[in-house]
């Protein structure tokens, strides 16, 4: 039965590429909102094509951009709720790409490498339509899907999914599956798949510290007046020692171990600095000294300083002592951390390295909790069969260090853990010109979630 599914995908791959290539024609950028009747085409696209599919779908409104429901139930068999986003990065800077971002093309890298380029090829319309491919080849061949399907596309993952935790609370009871599955990751390598079991939470928080009430010269009040810029890297310096472990006390509660076979399984990648750092210019880890480059990546927390601006920062000279100077700085957070304990140790961090004649305001942007996956659920042991079967060797268990934050509210509002299998490579430029998506990516992506879902409908 597998191998009808398998070999339909095989057979109808260039009407699959064609059917992405319209859906990536449509330049549904989520943040400008000159391109909001563009996102909602791209919701009626998909809505469409699910209808082809025999889903019941809908496009239903949002406090923001709409998402795309669709419902093909099988009774008696398990449920799954798939998710991926529809809307896309801007695509700044335009000089920048090779090809025009909205009129998809196949390219041919290496020799014989073939991609899709477009934006969105990768994040995340193509993603998506492995999925919605794969059940294109069972209704196809066997007439129906092996468990039962929800599908619930968005328009706002590149805005944060506004609009969407809303939703989903309102239309719950509509939502019930016994798992989430999410097609928005990546694979280790262009030949090993991977699941991501982990993924990172946030804290974000802008500091702007003010001393005088305008700029002064450097020469009449240098010594005597507060720098702030001064003030400000004395609280950036303060967060790390040494070692690099961040110091903000109880930084760390909650921040588990690694078990001992899952990093057996990492340590035996060998990856290494040269592997990791060397692509982008650099060599040394610059993580926890006693940690491993896989660990600092994959498991552990982290803080980072994302902006810094104060004084005069034009061409040439301008002796300034300024009056303020602000800075952003990101959090991700592992395990059991508490984003908002966190926050508000961070904030009193800051508060007690502000001098006299000195104040910082703090703005606070979002904050997400970390998820990790239970290491034994049953559908990440059959997901891990189903991709070794296709890839012919052993998919990694691996954390990503981006959040998807709506992954939070699955579990919070619906109760439902979320496997996060996707096909994305390291060089596929996703949020940057020229994003591309390998075919075999798209193809064998197709094929994974073929057999995914037959292991879970066993």
């Amino acid at each position: 039965m597998i191998d009808r599914v398998l070999g339909d995908i095989d057979t109808d791959i260039d009407n699959s590429v064609e059917r992405l290539f319209d859906w990536l024609r449509i330049p549904s950028i989520s943040t400008d909102p000159a391109f909001a009747g563009d996102c909602r085409r791209a919701a009626e696209w998909v809505r469409g094509d699910l209808e082809a599919l025999g889903f019941e779908a809908s496009v239903r409104e949002t406090s923001f951009h709409p998402v795309v429901v669709g419902h093909l139930p099988k009774p008696g068999a398990p449920h799954v709720l798939f998710y991926g986003h529809y809307d896309v990065q801007p695509v700044d800077p335009l000089d920048l790409w090779e090809v025009p971002p909205f009129e998809p093309t196949l390219a041919t890298l290496d020799g014989d490498r073939k991609v899709i380029r477009a934006r969105g090829a990768c994040d995340d319309k193509g993603q998506v339509m492995t999925f919605l491919e794969a059940c294109r080849a069972w209704k196809a061949t066997q007439g129906g899907l092996p468990v039962g399907v929800t599908v619930l596309i968005e328009g706002a993952e590149e805005n944060g999914s506004k609009g969407l935790p809303e939703w989903l609370e309102a239309n719950k009871d509509e939502l019930k599956a016994d798992y989430v599955l999410v097609c928005d990751t990546g694979m280790w390598d262009r030949t090993t798949p991977s699941i991501t079991t982990s993924l990172r939470g946030l804290v974000y928080r802008e500091l702007k510290v003010r001393a005088a009430d305008r700029d002064l010269h450097s020469g009449s009040f240098g010594g005597a007046a507060r720098n702030p810029i001064r003030v400000l890297a004395r609280i950036i310096a303060d967060l790390h020692d040494e070692s690099g472990r961040i110091t903000i006390p109880g930084f760390y509660d909650g921040v588990p171990e690694t078990p001992p076979e899952i990093l057996a399984q990492w340590q035996a990648l060998n990856l290494t600095p040269q592997d990791f750092l060397g692509a982008i210019g650099l060599g040394v880890p610059a993580g926890e000294t006693d940690r491993t480059l896989i660990e600092q990546i994959q498991s552990r927390p982290t803080c980072d300083v994302n902006g810094i601006i104060g004084g005069y920062t034009g061409e040439g000279s301008k002796t300034v002592i300024a009056g303020e100077a602000s800075c952003k700085i990101s959090f991700r957070l592992v395990g059991n951390q508490d984003p908002e304990a966190i926050a508000a140790a961070f904030e009193a961090f800051v508060q007690a390295r502000i001098p006299a004649d000195c104040s910082v305001e703090i703005t606070r942007f979002g904050t997400s909790k970390a998820i990790q996956l239970p290491y034994d659920m049953p559908a990440l042991g059959k997901a891990r069969a189903a991709l070794a079967a296709e890839w012919g060797r052993e998919p990694v268990l691996i954390g990503a260090g981006g959040s998807i934050p709506i992954v939070t509210d699955f579990k919070n509002t619906l109760g439902i853990d979320t496997l996060l299998v996707g096909f994305g490579l390291d060089d596929d430029r996703i949020h940057s010109p020229n994003e591309k998506y390998d075919l075999s990516s798209f193809h064998r992506g197709a094929r994974s979630w073929a057999r995914i879902l037959d292991a879970l409908g066993k």
